[in-house]
């Protein structure tokens, strides 16, 4: 993923249907708490902003928003939506853009680290968090704990979506030394087919930790989702929370 370009996944015409075709599958009203209470009345900034599914909900609570996101068209669709207008985004890579400084929360949610091409760029993205924070700021990801165990070959078939109007079957590529992920969703619905393509860099979660003692950040909580339920061996995802040491 030598070629990587952060405005491939929105220039692919997901942005479109992000909203609808993964309306079910988020902890939003759950997330939205635990970001409120995180930030504690203090500045939040979103790395991979998307469509605002979590920034606009927090902006009706009061909280002040910023993010970053790579591509224009899902910056586009926040903008459309109430609210969407006042919440300050810079459109580039969120492993580098500077959108200020001083935040009390900085937040990577579903998967997000893992759409940069290498360890390195996941390495850079966590000291960008780490300096867009106010002193004793937190840095929150959520991310799948990777599972390999269905693919065959190194490749794998499954369904994502399955609804009356609309499902999606999703192809696989894996390569475990360069610990990558190629996919391609096909969504079908009403007679038609669209192929949304996706690279994933994952890592796992102790290695995510390593990333953060390297960008000043240490460890305070992790959890299996947002509802803070314990994260244990049989944990498919988590949410961890970091804070700036010193």
């Amino acid at each position: 993923m030598a070629d990587f370009d952060p405005t491939a996944y929105g220039a692919s015409g997901i942005a479109d249907e992000y909203d609808d075709l993964y309306r079910d599958h988020w902890e939003t009203d759950a997330a939205v708490e635990s970001l409120v209470q995180l930030a504690n009345g203090g500045a939040v900034l979103e790395l991979g902003i998307g469509t605002g599914r979590l920034a606009i909900p927090l902006l009706g609570r009061g909280v002040e928003v910023h993010g970053v996101d790579g591509s224009v068209e899902m910056v586009s669709k926040l903008r459309e939506k109430p609210g969407g207008d006042r919440i300050p985004v810079v459109v580039a890579d969120f492993a580098h853009a500077d959108a200020g400084r001083g935040f009390a929360l900085v937040v990577l949610a579903v998967n997000t680290i893992f759409a940069l091409p290498d360890q390195q760029a996941q390495v850079e993205c966590f000291r960008n968090a780490a300096r867009h924070l106010a002193p004793s700021g937190r840095f929150v990801i959520e991310a799948w704990v990777p599972d390999l165990g269905g693919f065959r070959h190194n490749r794998l078939v499954r369904s994502r979506i399955l609804r009356s109007d609309k499902m999606s079957i999703e192809t696989a590529e894996l390569d475990p030394v360069a610990q990558t992920i190629r996919t391609t969703q096909a969504v079908f619905s009403n007679g038609s087919v669209r192929l949304y393509p996706a690279n994933h860099r994952y890592a796992w979660p102790a290695e995510l930790d390593l990333m953060a003692q390297l960008a000043g950040l240490q460890r305070e909580e992790r959890w299996a989702d947002w509802s803070r339920s314990p994260f244990t061996a049989d944990s498919r995802a988590h949410v961890t929370v970091y804070r700036l040491s010193g």
